[in-house]
């Protein structure tokens, strides 16, 4: 096994190759999931699911996933797989998995015998379409191919059964069939490049397993509808494509198309170029509008997870262009609308939660080292100035300044911050009062827009923002700073002394509010306490509410959620508050942190990196298979240490 590459030994484990996802998108939220042996585990799993805007704000599995079969001679070898039970798969086509390689598409390496055959998948940017390439490298006379579709036909929230109202009609097409099975949904069309004979035998294929929902305490069977199947022949050394999409192709025109979107890939062989590719994967675009997804399979467009993603998403991984489509034509219209109570303009999720603002000034300073503070002042520091007064004047509706300067949320009936599990409605974790990370950038945020004034000549608005910042700053540590490190929170006379991560954001913002030794107490707690090879936990071990495992039904996980698990969205700010306290020193330990990662590309969702982690050993990650907070932690990890050398 190399990078992103896996043998026949692992392969053919089930144990192993099943719980190794693999996920493809193509920039305008289709995507394809599965797992390195090709069989779903997850309802979110699917060969095309699309979003479907005209019917809501789901994603939809159309095509689950097409088995396919050699016939050699009258002897079938059926290479799909299939889990009907804990215990029962059916086919078992992993015996015949040789390899995997994912550095450049989805390919996969099959030996039936005297035939190797070889499968390629990738998604038509821009496009619901999925093309599987099948090329025959070695075989004997006689081998005929046959795919048989597997259709879904509901949103990825549900799981579909056997039905009488369910349409088992395929009409044909050029070189294929189409399918609709039930109304209010967009036809499947599935093409081949080459002519083939369809039979059609619709059969409902029942009770499949998904583990994956077994495990989170979902229900986790269901039925597929395989309406008939296509026979092609084939000769050594000949290729064919496979489409699916919600309209119809020219055959034809495959062979182009496939050239075209092959050529947009590159080669993932280090774990940079893996998350530059991770990172791309996130960009949704819809129409003149685009966006950065917070993950797969079941996130959508959220303004905090987009604000704190953004700039290592984009100008981080060298991919201006899409900083300009997410920010300058769809952001921050987004933010003018709810600065200015235009509500229905508003698409991104959240962005009225109490942070968001001031994570979207943060994400305009981060842009900020990549052009000449005067280009970011004149693009955005007019905007900045109105949300500072915006939140000044009392006009958020879930922030309010105090006279000590600091801003007081109340999170007790909704959550106010990133930790916003929810039980009953209500916050497991209910951050409320003065919370450190709020003010933390509440003071930052002041310190950056008077910067901004000052290149725009307004001494006058930088001279008030610096005064209205110190006050903040001043009460910041009489409120957060407890002589060893920093409150969670405090509400009224109550100090949450948990130690949790979320003070590190006081260290690693370019402008902080404590002096060096307190800065040095913060970093050394979070490390002591809180530091795993994955990032820092979200609870210390120390506390009685550590709870690190990610187990159980959705209650449980959602009790445990913020109370042990590590979410390395919280690594860069780490990182970069180490290198301001132990400078030249740090770097050889962030090295060593990146390592943790690396491990991690060519596991559990590969190429990529999962949302949490659990709190102890052996850090088994869970959640979101692909996570843009996550991977955008890392990229700020590489781009840290790429500034000191």
């Amino acid at each position: 096994m190399s990078y992103l590459n896996f043998d026949k030994t692992l392969l053919v484990n089930l144990e192993r190759s099943l719980r190794k996802e693999v996920l493809q998108t193509n920039r305008a939220g289709t995507y394809s999931a599965t797992t390195l042996a090709d069989c779903n585990t997850r309802k979110y799993h699917g060969l095309l699911v699309v979003p479907l805007p005209d019917k809501d704000n789901d994603n939809y599995v159309l095509l689950s996933s097409l088995e396919e079969t050699v016939i050699q001679h009258g002897a079938e070898f059926h290479l799909g797989v299939h889990q009907y039970d804990e215990h029962l798969f059916s086919p078992n086509g992993h015996k015949y998995l040789r390899e995997y390689d994912g550095r450049v598409l989805s390919k996969t390496t099959y030996r039936v015998g005297g035939v190797v055959l070889t499968k390629e998948r990738l998604l038509v940017s821009f496009e619901p379409r999925v093309l599987i390439r099948y090329t025959l490298l070695e075989a004997g006379q006689g081998t005929v191919m046959r795919f048989r579709p597997f259709l879904a036909f509901r949103d990825t929230n549900s799981l579909t059964h056997a039905n009488d109202t369910a349409n088992t009609d395929m009409n044909e097409v050029s070189n294929g069939r189409v399918n609709c099975m039930y109304g209010g949904f967009p036809p499947l069309y599935m093409q081949f490049s080459k002519k083939n004979t369809y039979a059609h035998e619709p059969h409902w294929y029942k009770n499949i397993y998904y583990f994956k929902e077994a495990e989170r305490g979902y229900d986790s069977h269901e039925d597929l509808l395989v309406p008939g199947y296509f026979d092609i022949p084939m000769k050594q050394g000949e290729s064919i494509i496979f489409s699916a999409g919600i309209s119809e192709v020219k055959p034809s025109a495959l062979k182009t198309m496939w050239k075209k979107e092959e050529e947009r890939h590159f080669l993932c062989d280090n774990m940079f170029t893996s998350l530059r590719n991770a990172a791309s994967q996130f960009y949704k675009r819809e129409g003149d509008k685009c966006w950065l997804l917070a993950g797969y399979p079941w996130y959508k467009a959220e303004a905090r997870a987009e604000f704190f993603s953004l700039s290592d998403c984009t100008m981080g991984i060298g991919r201006p262009e899409y900083w300009d489509a997410i920010m300058n034509k769809t952001a921050v219209n987004e933010v003018r609308a709810f600065l200015e109570g235009r509500y229905e303009d508003i698409t991104l999720k959240g962005m009225d939660e109490p942070d968001v603002l001031l994570w979207f000034v943060r994400v305009i300073q981060e842009y900020s080292h990549y052009v000449d503070i005067k280009q970011a002042a004149e693009q955005y520091g007019s905007l900045l100035y109105d949300i500072i007064a915006f939140i000044r004047s009392q006009r958020h509706p879930r922030l309010f300044v105090h006279q000590n300067g600091l801003l007081w949320t109340d999170g007790t009936e909704k959550p106010a911050s990133w930790m916003n599990a929810v039980e009953d409605g209500r916050p497991i974790t209910p951050r409320t009062g003065y919370i450190v990370e709020i003010n933390a950038l509440w003071y930052n945020a002041m310190c950056f827009t008077a910067e901004l004034m000052r290149a725009l000549g307004k001494e006058q608005r930088a001279d008030l923002m610096e005064y209205q910042a110190e006050l903040a700053r001043e009460h910041f540590v009489k409120t957060f700073w407890n002589g060893y490190y920093l409150d969670d929170y405090v509400s009224d006379n109550y100090h949450n002394n948990e130690v949790r991560p979320n003070q590190i954001w006081a260290v690693s913002l370019p402008y902080s509010p404590l002096d060096k030794k307190q800065q040095k107490a913060v970093v050394d707690i979070c490390t002591k306490e809180l530091y795993t090879p994955k990032g820092l936990r979200t609870l210390s071990p120390k506390s009685g509410y550590y709870r690190p495992v990610y187990i159980g039904g959705q209650l449980e996980r959602n009790r445990n959620f913020h109370n042990g698990p590590v979410f390395p969205l919280t690594i860069a700010a780490y990182g970069k508050a180490y290198m301001r306290v132990y400078q030249h020193s740090g770097e050889s330990f962030l090295r060593r942190l990146l390592a943790g990662y690396e491990a991690e590309m060519n596991e559990l969702c590969i190429g990529t990196l999962n949302e949490l982690y659990d709190g102890n050993p052996p850090f088994k990650g869970h959640g979101g298979m692909s996570y843009a907070p996550t991977i955008s932690g890392v990229i700020g990890i590489y781009n840290c240490l790429k500034d000191i050398t």
